[in-house]
């Protein structure tokens, strides 16, 4: 009989340290499963987890009494595996709680494998359309070198004929304006862009540049068109140097009496010298000299500064007109903006738009007039001290590998074409 109670003292003891470790290790385990699922962002508040585990203790504590009592009745029927068995059952709340967790939302997922998916789709799409477009380009670019070739061809063929060969108007090619509201067409067979600057269609626009009225309105009576030199030394190959009869100077005293004797035209040629000393500031110097002139003379509506380009050495820029070698001529504007800053706010122009308008003008007439004569209209960053007049105009004539004769030559087909472009 002692035996058989120390036997039964001695099961409860096991039996109780199985309880105390199945409990603890079930805490544990509960413990870690909140990690993980705090983790997820899918675990119940820490009030609920209490209130939980209260509940679940007060229930195992009265599960807990039932095995040794039964087991104290029925002795033979206890077995370890059982009894094992029927403890994790009971000391294992991990599943109940579980239960009462919400399902994985495998949506957000699937809604980013979906949208990646679509991504990749579209990126997809956006090759293959690139690849297109590419292609189109390269096309495009050839047809378009081609067509320059072919007009290059044609402008050479006519420039070959006899005067008597141009049209009814007079003109050598007629350029179809259809073509010049293609800004691509435009940019490539008029002007040349410095890296400095940036343009674009709004700017750009031929239609409204041609709509632009560049008549004169003053009569003849007053002064109506002022020549001067920013750069009055510039000279040609064989010009003595400092001799204002063999530079630039000479080619103004040309075009004015041109002017005023072939056309008509009242004009004032102003000989000042503002890059002797300093070639650098030369703009800022004559600046002055501009405003006092046109505050002196206020119907004065065209202002031109004549220049001569600089070219390599190698580099010869000539044109034959009505028969003589003749030097080529290039209109220049300040966009007073820059690619790397935008616009330059204290080179403000008003009449940026006029001077576009009035230089492309001046470039079509000579195209279809005078083909191979005017070069790429070029555009630059600043202002050029354009800003006085909406019909202000800087003009290149030639460069220091023409001769003066050739630069000479040049006064008459630009008469012309100021004659063309100014007159009602």
């Amino acid at each position: 009989m002692r035996l058989g109670k120390a036997l039964v003292r001695k099961k409860k003891r096991a039996g109780r340290y199985i309880q105390w470790t199945l409990g603890a290790v079930s805490v544990l385990f509960v413990i870690v499963c909140y990690q993980n699922m705090a983790f997820t962002q899918n675990a119940p508040a820490m009030s609920q987890i209490l209130n939980y585990l209260k509940e679940e203790t007060a229930v195992s504590a009265w599960r807990n009494c039932m095995p040794v009592m039964l087991r104290e009745e029925e002795e033979q029927s206890f077995s370890l595996d059982h009894f094992l068995q029927n403890k994790l059952e009971e000391f294992y709340p991990v599943y109940a709680f579980s239960g009462t967790l919400t399902e994985y939302n495998t949506q957000i997922e699937s809604d980013l494998t979906c949208g990646m998916l679509e991504e990749n789709q579209q990126e997809s799409q956006k090759e293959q359309k690139n690849q297109k477009e590419e292609s189109g380009q390269k096309e495009e670019k050839q047809e378009k070198k081609q067509n320059r070739k072919k007009q290059s061809k044609e402008k050479q063929e006519v420039a070959a004929k006899e005067p008597e060969a141009k049209n009814e108007s007079g003109k050598a090619v007629e350029i179809s304006r259809e073509k010049l509201n293609d800004f691509d067409y435009l940019v490539q067979n008029f002007y040349q862009i410095d890296r400095t600057t940036t343009i674009d269609g709004s700017e750009l626009n031929a239609q409204e540049m041609l709509s632009k009225d560049m008549t004169l309105k003053t009569g003849k009576d007053q002064v109506q068109i002022l020549i001067y030199h920013t750069h009055s030394q510039e000279g040609y190959a064989d010009s003595a140097p400092g001799d204002p009869n063999a530079s630039v100077m000479a080619l103004g005293e040309r075009l004015t009496q041109l002017l005023k004797e072939e056309y008509g035209f009242n004009v004032m040629h102003h000989m000042g010298e503002y890059d002797v000393k300093d070639r650098d500031n030369a703009y800022s110097y004559s600046g002055p000299a501009l405003e006092q002139i046109l505050a002196e003379n206020p119907s004065i509506e065209v202002v031109i500064d004549l220049h001569r380009d600089g070219v390599p050495e190698t580099a010869h820029l000539v044109s034959e007109v009505n028969g003589k070698q003749t030097a080529q001529i290039m209109f220049f504007n300040g966009l007073s903006r820059t690619t790397a800053n935008g616009d330059i706010a204290y080179l403000a122009n008003p009449n940026r738009a006029d001077n576009l308008a009035f230089s492309f003008q001046m470039k079509l007439a000579a195209e279809e007039y005078y083909p191979g004569f005017a070069r790429a209209t070029y555009l630059k960053g600043y202002r050029y001290n354009l800003h006085y007049r909406p019909k202000s105009l800087l003009v290149e004539v030639g460069a220091q590998t023409n001769t003066l004769e050739e630069a000479m030559n040049a006064m008459e087909p630009l008469a012309d074409l100021l004659h063309k472009v100014l007159s009602p």
